[in-house]
């Protein structure tokens, strides 16, 4: 199959969060696949000072795209996927991309990724590249299913085309005012944008991608069903309920490449199941890098996180200072977001010396060599369309305390000492009691060594490659071309 995949940002190019690392593994893991996919992103400043290796395409210079009063000129730069022979398309326009960070609170935010959508098509057809597929990612593109429908129906180039969205976080979904409406240039199809938007004074990107796509899919199984329901629907509940089976869940995948013990670039020490004693070396490393005093069993809890209501720090408030004043335990957390986790974790951080590291940031080096040296790794967040770091801890023999919530429920399963089944702690309560009761438990099991290790082998037996789930996406692929 030929796939044309558009996203806002892709890894190694550009990173806010997992949007990124999903559609840089669409592209290589589709192309390893045997199928032709081809990746367009923006061009941003950024982009251009890091990556020396870009190379101009002759053929794709000076491409013209009119949004309503607005024009904007594109050239068009290509380089491979890290690993693949997938070819990314980055399209630069510095009137648009020439920023300070990837994405703004500026007048034009929602122009800057309606030209690249409109920019995409144009470069298709330079190119003479008829996908199959045309696979959307978030409000950013999600444009894509409406403009094939309405722009490009009568273009013999895109006349088997299919579209997917995937919706990877429903709580951005790119509105803009009503008024902006000429800019998508839809001509006789205006009738196609969505009345109750138009009332209300405002027009939804999001919305209008899974009004139109073929297939709409998320990035989690239970993701797909929680946002259907009122709770988590963040308003577009019922548009998510009128598209029926054609919204469906699919787990992400974990790059075992770069996130597996037994190759870690970023670790002196390489382990298996067979050579846990490895993984207390790395431990025994990392207490002493970051000033952590540990006895002769003391689990460490880490934490890799941004730092937003979203991951339930809030949560921890409570429940942690009591049990580091309690039990014997060791925490590092990294990471960085709004003001009020930061002091918390650096508040720990001074109330408790030699117990608690907190790193301000993020660091790559510091995340793998945390999931590496933890026991346990908090995940509690409210809400989570997938998540990788528990799939990451899992595979290092890390357990992950997690809320019983999208990508989290349906990665991680509650350690049953009855059946010895299972692979973390998971709570099933948004409540302080409920984490005081996740924190107790995975301490009292880590007091039982043999058991600890049962649930941690269990863990790293887990299989979430890419390799694996990239066939969920080539069997939808084939449907809606069938």
């Amino acid at each position: 199959m030929k796939i044309g995949l558009i996203a806002s940002e892709a890894t190694p190019f550009a990173k806010t969060g997992g949007l990124a690392d999903v559609a840089a593994a669409l592209g290589k893991y589709l192309n390893l696949a045997g199928h032709d996919a081809r990746l367009i992103l923006p061009l941003y400043a950024q982009v251009q000072r890091s990556h020396s290796g870009l190379q101009r395409v002759a053929h794709l210079q000076d491409i013209a795209v009119a949004l309503g009063p607005h024009r904007y000129r594109f050239d068009g730069w290509t380089a491979r996927l890290p690993g693949a022979e997938a070819t990314v398309y980055l399209l630069d326009c510095p009137a648009l991309y020439a920023r300070s960070g990837l994405y703004t609170q500026d007048a034009d935010e929602h122009l800057r990724f309606l030209a690249l959508t409109r920019a995409a098509f144009a470069c298709f057809q330079r190119l003479g590249f008829a996908p199959d597929i045309l696979h959307c990612n978030d409000w950013h593109t999600a444009f894509g299913p409406l403009f094939l429908r309405a722009s490009h129906a009568r273009d013999p180039l895109f006349a088997r085309t299919r579209s997917v969205l995937t919706i990877h976080n429903l709580g951005f979904q790119g509105t803009f005012a009503a008024s902006e409406a000429d800019a998508l240039d839809l001509g006789t199809r205006s009738h196609l944008l969505d009345p109750g938007d138009l009332r209300t004074g405002y027009v939804n990107a999001l919305r209008h991608g899974i009004l139109y796509a073929d297939a709409v899919t998320t990035v989690s199984p239970t993701y797909a069903r929680e946002i259907c329901t009122d709770a988590r629907g963040m308003g577009l509940q019922e548009t998510l309920r009128q598209r029926g089976d054609a919204l469906v869940g699919i787990l992400n995948g974990v790059d075992y490449h770069e996130w597996d013990p037994r190759v870690d670039p970023w670790l002196p020490l390489h382990f298996d199941p067979a050579r846990l004693g490895t993984k207390a070396e790395l431990k025994g490393r990392f207490l002493a890098r970051m000033g952590l005093i540990a006895g002769a069993r003391t689990p460490l809890l880490g934490i890799v996180s941004r730092f937003t209501a979203q991951k339930g720090l809030d949560l921890l408030f409570d429940p942690l200072p009591e049990l580091l004043a309690s039990r014997d335990a060791l925490l590092v957390a990294l990471g960085s977001g709004e003001s009020l986790y930061e002091e918390f974790f650096a508040g720990l951080q001074q109330r408790f010396p030699g117990r608690v590291a907190f790193h301000r940031g993020y660091s790559d080096e510091l995340a793998h060599w945390i999931e590496a040296a933890s026991d346990i790794f908090l995940m509690p967040s409210q809400y989570e369309p997938c998540g990788l770091n528990q799939m990451y801890s899992l595979r290092y023999g890390t357990v992950p305390i997690v809320h019983r919530t999208g990508g989290l429920a349906d990665s991680v399963q509650l350690y049953d000492p009855a059946t010895g089944s299972g692979t973390g702690i998971v709570f099933d309560h948004f409540d302080a009691p409920a984490m005081r009761w996740a924190l107790a438990t995975a301490l009292d099991l880590y007091a039982q060594p043999d058991t600890w290790e049962h649930i941690m082998r269990n863990g790293m037996a887990q299989d979430f490659s890419w390799e694996k789930q990239i066939g969920e996406y080539v069997r939808l692929y084939e449907r809606l071309i069938s």
